[in-house]
Protein backbone atom coordinates (compact mmCIF):
# COMPACT_ATOMS: atom_id res chain seq x y z
CA UNK A 1 0.00 0.00 0.00
CA UNK A 2 1.61 3.31 -1.32
CA UNK A 3 0.49 6.67 0.76
CA UNK A 4 0.90 9.64 -1.24
CA UNK A 5 -0.32 13.08 -0.38
CA UNK A 6 -1.76 14.98 -3.43
CA UNK A 7 -2.33 19.22 -2.59
CA UNK A 8 -5.11 20.42 -5.04
CA UNK A 9 -3.86 23.62 -6.22
CA UNK A 10 -5.37 26.58 -8.52
CA UNK A 11 -4.80 30.38 -9.35
CA UNK A 12 -7.64 31.68 -9.37
CA UNK A 13 -9.79 32.72 -6.85
CA UNK A 14 -12.82 34.98 -5.99
CA UNK A 15 -11.74 35.83 -2.93
CA UNK A 16 -7.99 35.66 -3.04
CA UNK A 17 -6.22 35.47 -6.48
CA UNK A 18 -2.82 33.68 -6.33
CA UNK A 19 -3.67 32.42 -3.25
CA UNK A 20 -1.05 29.60 -3.24
CA UNK A 21 2.15 32.05 -4.16
CA UNK A 22 1.33 34.00 -1.03
CA UNK A 23 4.30 34.65 1.45
CA UNK A 24 3.75 33.67 5.12
CA UNK A 25 7.16 34.72 6.63
CA UNK A 26 8.93 34.63 3.54
CA UNK A 27 7.98 31.52 2.03
CA UNK A 28 5.09 30.69 -0.48
CA UNK A 29 2.01 29.01 1.09
CA UNK A 30 2.19 25.85 -1.20
CA UNK A 31 5.50 25.36 -0.34
CA UNK A 32 4.52 25.75 3.80
CA UNK A 33 1.82 23.18 3.27
CA UNK A 34 4.15 20.67 0.55
CA UNK A 35 7.15 20.83 3.89
CA UNK A 36 4.84 20.09 6.49
CA UNK A 37 3.18 17.03 4.61
CA UNK A 38 6.60 15.92 3.35
CA UNK A 39 7.07 15.84 7.31
CA UNK A 40 4.49 13.10 8.19
CA UNK A 41 6.01 9.21 8.92
CA UNK A 42 3.60 7.67 6.83
CA UNK A 43 3.59 9.39 3.87
CA UNK A 44 5.29 7.97 0.17
CA UNK A 45 5.52 11.12 -1.20
CA UNK A 46 3.80 14.56 -1.57
CA UNK A 47 2.31 15.68 -4.88
CA UNK A 48 0.86 18.95 -5.92
CA UNK A 49 -1.82 18.68 -8.62
CA UNK A 50 -2.41 21.87 -10.77
CA UNK A 51 -3.17 23.57 -13.98
CA UNK A 52 -1.55 26.83 -13.34
CA UNK A 53 2.49 27.12 -14.82
CA UNK A 54 3.30 29.65 -12.01
CA UNK A 55 2.52 26.82 -9.83
CA UNK A 56 3.98 24.51 -11.17
CA UNK A 57 7.20 26.72 -11.57
CA UNK A 58 7.30 27.80 -7.93
CA UNK A 59 6.73 23.90 -6.81
CA UNK A 60 9.26 22.73 -9.04
CA UNK A 61 11.62 25.79 -7.68
CA UNK A 62 11.92 24.49 -3.92
CA UNK A 63 12.13 20.97 -5.65
CA UNK A 64 8.27 19.50 -4.42
CA UNK A 65 6.76 17.54 -7.42
CA UNK A 66 4.29 18.82 -9.20
CA UNK A 67 1.44 17.22 -11.90
CA UNK A 68 0.11 19.27 -14.56
CA UNK A 69 -4.00 18.37 -14.44
CA UNK A 70 -6.95 19.83 -16.47
CA UNK A 71 -8.38 22.78 -16.00
CA UNK A 72 -11.63 21.59 -16.77
CA UNK A 73 -11.96 19.73 -13.23
CA UNK A 74 -14.86 20.79 -11.05
CA UNK A 75 -13.62 20.56 -7.76
CA UNK A 76 -10.77 19.88 -5.85
CA UNK A 77 -11.54 16.36 -5.75
CA UNK A 78 -12.23 15.72 -8.99
CA UNK A 79 -7.99 17.11 -9.70
CA UNK A 80 -7.06 15.07 -6.81
CA UNK A 81 -8.73 11.67 -8.58
CA UNK A 82 -6.71 13.16 -11.96
CA UNK A 83 -3.34 13.23 -10.40
CA UNK A 84 -3.97 9.60 -9.16
CA UNK A 85 -4.97 8.01 -12.53
CA UNK A 86 -1.50 9.96 -13.88
CA UNK A 87 0.71 8.85 -11.00
CA UNK A 88 -0.72 5.24 -11.83
CA UNK A 89 -1.88 4.20 -8.44
CA UNK A 90 -3.05 1.03 -7.36
CA UNK A 91 -7.17 0.44 -6.37
CA UNK A 92 -5.89 -0.07 -2.73
CA UNK A 93 -3.38 2.67 -2.41
CA UNK A 94 -4.54 5.18 0.08
CA UNK A 95 -4.82 9.14 -1.05
CA UNK A 96 -4.30 12.24 1.06
CA UNK A 97 -6.19 14.98 -0.03
CA UNK A 98 -4.48 18.11 1.91
CA UNK A 99 -6.21 21.81 0.86
CA UNK A 100 -3.39 23.89 -0.55
CA UNK A 101 -4.49 27.00 1.71
CA UNK A 102 -3.57 25.63 5.27
CA UNK A 103 -0.08 26.27 5.52
CA UNK A 104 -0.03 25.36 9.48
CA UNK A 105 -1.30 21.60 8.72
CA UNK A 106 0.70 19.25 11.29
CA UNK A 107 2.71 15.89 10.25
CA UNK A 108 0.83 14.40 12.92
CA UNK A 109 -2.59 14.64 12.14
CA UNK A 110 -1.78 12.70 8.15
CA UNK A 111 -0.16 9.85 10.08
CA UNK A 112 -3.26 9.57 12.78
CA UNK A 113 -5.47 10.19 9.47
CA UNK A 114 -4.48 7.31 7.49
CA UNK A 115 -4.39 5.31 10.75
CA UNK A 116 -8.15 3.54 10.01
CA UNK A 117 -7.43 3.04 6.48
CA UNK A 118 -4.25 0.80 7.30
CA UNK A 119 -5.28 -0.82 9.82
CA UNK A 120 -9.06 -1.12 9.27
CA UNK A 121 -8.04 -2.31 5.75
CA UNK A 122 -11.28 -3.08 3.77
CA UNK A 123 -13.60 -1.39 6.20
CA UNK A 124 -12.55 2.00 6.25
CA UNK A 125 -12.60 3.66 2.88
CA UNK A 126 -12.71 7.03 3.79
CA UNK A 127 -11.81 9.14 6.64
CA UNK A 128 -11.33 12.81 7.39
CA UNK A 129 -10.19 15.48 10.46
CA UNK A 130 -12.02 17.32 13.07
CA UNK A 131 -10.82 19.36 15.62
CA UNK A 132 -12.80 20.80 19.06
CA UNK A 133 -13.25 24.19 18.54
CA UNK A 134 -11.92 26.73 21.34
CA UNK A 135 -12.64 30.06 19.50
CA UNK A 136 -16.73 30.75 19.91
CA UNK A 137 -16.53 32.65 16.75
CA UNK A 138 -15.91 29.69 14.72
CA UNK A 139 -18.85 28.10 16.18
CA UNK A 140 -21.57 30.41 14.46
CA UNK A 141 -18.71 31.37 11.26
CA UNK A 142 -20.57 29.94 8.35
CA UNK A 143 -16.94 28.71 6.36
CA UNK A 144 -15.91 26.85 9.45
CA UNK A 145 -17.59 23.89 8.82
CA UNK A 146 -18.91 22.14 11.67
CA UNK A 147 -19.40 17.48 11.82
CA UNK A 148 -21.42 15.36 14.13
CA UNK A 149 -20.11 11.25 14.35
CA UNK A 150 -21.18 8.48 15.85
CA UNK A 151 -20.29 6.74 18.65
CA UNK A 152 -17.73 4.75 16.19
CA UNK A 153 -16.73 7.78 15.04
CA UNK A 154 -18.25 8.10 11.76
CA UNK A 155 -20.28 10.77 10.25
CA UNK A 156 -23.66 11.97 10.67
CA UNK A 157 -23.90 14.79 8.75
CA UNK A 158 -21.72 18.17 8.45
CA UNK A 159 -23.14 21.99 7.96
CA UNK A 160 -22.09 25.51 7.84
CA UNK A 161 -24.48 26.02 10.63
CA UNK A 162 -24.02 25.41 14.22
CA UNK A 163 -24.14 21.30 15.16
CA UNK A 164 -25.74 20.11 17.35
CA UNK A 165 -27.90 23.02 18.38
CA UNK A 166 -28.52 23.21 21.80
CA UNK A 167 -32.21 23.64 22.41
CA UNK A 168 -32.62 24.82 26.29
CA UNK A 169 -29.15 26.97 25.19
CA UNK A 170 -25.94 26.71 27.10
CA UNK A 171 -22.69 25.43 26.36
CA UNK A 172 -21.85 22.39 28.30
CA UNK A 173 -21.20 20.31 24.91
CA UNK A 174 -18.45 20.17 22.56
CA UNK A 175 -18.41 21.31 19.04
CA UNK A 176 -15.86 20.07 16.12
CA UNK A 177 -15.49 21.70 13.43
CA UNK A 178 -13.92 19.45 10.05
CA UNK A 179 -10.22 20.33 8.76
CA UNK A 180 -10.76 19.77 5.41
CA UNK A 181 -8.09 16.90 4.86
CA UNK A 182 -9.27 13.97 3.56
CA UNK A 183 -7.75 10.24 3.04
CA UNK A 184 -8.98 7.49 0.88
CA UNK A 185 -8.29 4.30 -0.94
CA UNK A 186 -7.70 5.35 -4.71
CA UNK A 187 -10.61 2.80 -5.34
CA UNK A 188 -13.08 4.80 -3.10
CA UNK A 189 -11.89 8.31 -4.64
CA UNK A 190 -12.47 7.22 -7.97
CA UNK A 191 -16.17 6.01 -7.12
CA UNK A 192 -16.93 9.50 -5.07
CA UNK A 193 -15.83 10.98 -8.22
CA UNK A 194 -18.80 8.98 -9.88
CA UNK A 195 -21.24 9.64 -7.61
CA UNK A 196 -24.08 12.48 -8.93
CA UNK A 197 -24.01 15.70 -7.02
CA UNK A 198 -26.10 15.16 -3.95
CA UNK A 199 -29.18 17.16 -2.47
CA UNK A 200 -27.42 18.38 0.90
CA UNK A 201 -24.74 18.83 -0.91
CA UNK A 202 -25.80 21.56 -3.29
CA UNK A 203 -27.88 23.11 -0.63
CA UNK A 204 -24.75 23.12 2.12
CA UNK A 205 -22.07 23.32 -0.76
CA UNK A 206 -20.50 20.51 1.16
CA UNK A 207 -18.99 17.75 -1.12
CA UNK A 208 -18.24 15.47 1.59
CA UNK A 209 -21.85 15.50 2.13
CA UNK A 210 -22.60 13.59 -1.24
CA UNK A 211 -20.58 10.50 0.61
CA UNK A 212 -23.23 10.59 3.23
CA UNK A 213 -26.10 11.06 0.73
CA UNK A 214 -25.11 7.99 -1.20
CA UNK A 215 -24.94 5.67 2.17
CA UNK A 216 -20.86 5.41 2.60
CA UNK A 217 -19.43 6.01 5.70
CA UNK A 218 -16.82 8.36 6.53
CA UNK A 219 -14.34 7.70 9.87
CA UNK A 220 -13.99 10.45 11.82
CA UNK A 221 -10.39 11.03 13.19
CA UNK A 222 -10.27 13.73 16.09
CA UNK A 223 -7.22 15.45 16.40
CA UNK A 224 -5.33 17.99 19.02
CA UNK A 225 -3.46 20.51 16.29
CA UNK A 226 -5.90 22.82 14.57
CA UNK A 227 -5.34 23.88 10.70
CA UNK A 228 -6.59 27.18 10.15
CA UNK A 229 -7.24 27.96 6.53
CA UNK A 230 -6.21 30.99 4.64
CA UNK A 231 -9.34 32.80 2.81
CA UNK A 232 -8.46 36.35 2.56
CA UNK A 233 -5.15 38.31 2.68
CA UNK A 234 -5.89 39.62 5.93
CA UNK A 235 -5.42 35.93 7.27
CA UNK A 236 -2.07 36.04 6.19
CA UNK A 237 -0.77 38.06 9.47
CA UNK A 238 -2.43 35.68 11.81
CA UNK A 239 -0.61 32.75 9.70
CA UNK A 240 2.62 34.26 10.55
CA UNK A 241 1.46 35.10 14.57
CA UNK A 242 0.34 31.79 14.80
CA UNK A 243 3.83 30.17 13.15
CA UNK A 244 5.45 32.26 15.05
CA UNK A 245 4.06 31.02 18.41
CA UNK A 246 4.80 27.46 17.08
CA UNK A 247 8.44 28.20 16.25
CA UNK A 248 9.26 30.82 18.54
Amino acid sequence: MRIVAIIPSRYGSSRFDGKPLALIAGVPMIQRVVENASRAETVDSVVVATDDGRIADAVTGFGGQVVMTSKENRSGTDRVGEAAEMLRLDASDVVINIQGDQPLIDPRCLDALIAPLVHEAGQVHMATLAYRIVRDCEITDPKDVKVVFDNDFNALYFSRAPIPWARDGGRDHDTYKHLGVYAYTVAFLQKFRGMPSGRMETIEKLEQLRVLEYGHDIRIVVTPYDSPEVDLPEDIQRMEQLLFQVTG
